[in-house]
């Protein structure tokens, strides 16, 4: 169903070329209207570089102070991809930019005949919920300007995955708002689990260098990545990083104390070393967000009774590790915001790099063991490929990927592995990209990649059962 209001290919790409012109004033308008508390309808706005005269493209901000962006192909299929972007972003305030760049990322879903729409966020900061409910305010918006699509599938890669996967708990019931969902790359253990290796981190990281806090500064517990009044920036925490450990010098530039240091860290925490210091940003700033500003300083993660091991001395790094138990009010309330159910009622589809270095595959044994435990594995479909980049796969892969969930949603025709990896190479004629599935890979157990933490071996982390009780408790969980 397509509104009539829709203009025709021809008459959009007339008004589009009209129109850009005074893109920057609309722009303006916008904002001005939205510092009065004030909703925008969808305006037209440029394209990114690749969907220029192929799509019509659409800016506004919602209701919550969200910015979105939305696409609608000259060619348009008549179904929607509704985009959870990963992150999260620290800044204050929406950015308006973010769902463009997103859309230019993900450009081959509208290349395919999807319309597209994402959001922004009305902040930035954690808050799984909150990013759920902003993308669900960006479907009814592109729904009351271009009618009901005949198909909505949620999409979200990192973060966004998690976020996509709370949309189709939250929004995707049996006559829900959505038919199907594609998370890619997703962070799919849930907040109380998922960043249980960052936590370890943060905690190894401080036995072997001992500078974050150095001594000399005020001290603070380690949970709270950083004490909340810090100016501590990214570049200083880089500059520490390379004091300790020499990262980004070339090994024979480091001193036998910074690669042993390094060795240490890297062994003990299975976190690749390309990817260090984002992992150990993240325990530091995200953790600070997360404390501070998301749960009132208390702390939500722990470390009792976990081994550490691969270390040139694990009984000196066991001993002198820094310790610590969560508060049990700030578990329920992270756990509430991320955790993941697995009551799903749609199909889903995964698709994960195996050695994504950011998101660990093994998210995905997580995530099957979550609907497996909610009696609703037989739902899920998850998809591996040899790649080794978090943030983007290849857009064979993608286009392969809304395909078959797509035919899996209009003929029942469940895909397998096998079947996905047969169909790549058709879609990479026309996108060059590569098609890199492993269709006999299985990840290990969550826990074989990170340590559990006490009844951290039981799936879903949250049930459905305990989400409804948690849900009737005033204020519980992340406000948005």
């Amino acid at each position: 169903m397509i509104r009539r209001s829709v203009p025709t290919p021809e008459r959009r790409r007339t008004t589009l070329a009209a129109l850009l012109a005074g893109a920057l004033a609309v722009g303006v308008l916008v904002g001005a209207s939205n510092a009065r508390g004030e909703s925008a309808e969808p305006a037209l706005a440029e394209c990114p570089a690749d969907l220029v005269g192929k799509a019509d493209c659409y800016t506004g901000r919602d209701a919550a102070g969200a910015y979105y962006a939305m696409a609608v192909p000259a060619d348009w299929n008549g179904s929607l991809v509704v985009h959870s972007h990963g992150g999260p972003d620290l800044g204050a305030e929406s950015d308006p930019a973010r769902s463009l760049d997103d859309l230019g990322r993900w450009s081959v879903m509208v290349k395919e005949g999807y319309a597209w729409a994402g959001s922004s966020y009305r902040r930035g900061g954690y808050g799984t919920r909150m990013a759920a409910a902003d993308t669900e305010s960006v479907r009814r918006l592109f729904v009351e300007e271009f009618g009901k699509p005949r198909r909505t599938y949620a999409h979200g890669q990192s973060w966004g995955g998690n976020v996509a996967a709370k949309v189709v708990e939250t929004y995707g019931g049996r006559k829900g708002a959505y038919d199907g969902a594609l998370l890619t790359n997703g962070v799919l253990g849930g907040g109380s689990r998922g960043y249980d290796y960052r936590v370890d981190l943060r905690v190894v990281y401080q036995y072997y260098c001992g500078n974050h806090p150095r001594p000399t500064e005020p001290q603070y517990p380690l949970w709270q990545g950083l004490r909340a009044d810090s100016t501590m920036t990214s570049a200083g925490l880089r500059a520490r990083l390379q004091e300790c450990t020499g990262f980004a010098s070339q090994p024979q530039q480091r001193t036998a104390l910074q690669q042993r240091n390094l060795d240490d860290i890297l062994a003990v925490t299975r976190i690749p070393e390309r990817t260090l210091e984002s992992h150990l940003r993240f325990a530091t700033f995200t953790f600070r967000d997360i404390v501070h500003e998301r749960l009132g300083g208390r702390n939500p993660f722990g470390n009792e009774g976990v081994r550490y091991s691969g270390s040139h001395d694990d009984e000196a790094l066991n001993a002198g590790v820094e310790r610590f138990a969560p508060d049990p009010t700030a578990v329920r309330d992270l756990s509430y915001d991320s955790d993941l159910t697995g009551k799903v009622s749609i199909p889903v589809l995964t698709l994960h790099a195996i050695d994504d270095p950011t998101a660990f595959v093994e998210h995905e044994a997580a995530y099957r063991a979550t609907l497996r435990g909610a009696g609703r594995e037989g739902r899920l479909v998850q998809t591996f490929t040899r790649e080794h980049e978090h943030s983007e796969l290849s857009d064979a892969e993608y286009a392969a990927s809304i395909s078959a969930l797509d035919a899996w949603v209009r003929k029942g025709r469940k895909p397998t592995p096998s079947s996905v990896a047969a169909s790549c190479g058709g879609f990479d004629e026309t996108y060059g990209t590569g098609c890199f599935y492993d269709p006999g890979f299985r990840p290990g157990p969550y826990a074989s990649r990170v340590e559990p933490r006490p009844g951290g071996l039981r799936w879903p982390a949250m049930t459905a059962g305990q989400e409804r009780v948690w849900s009737r408790i005033d204020g519980v969980g992340i406000a948005p």
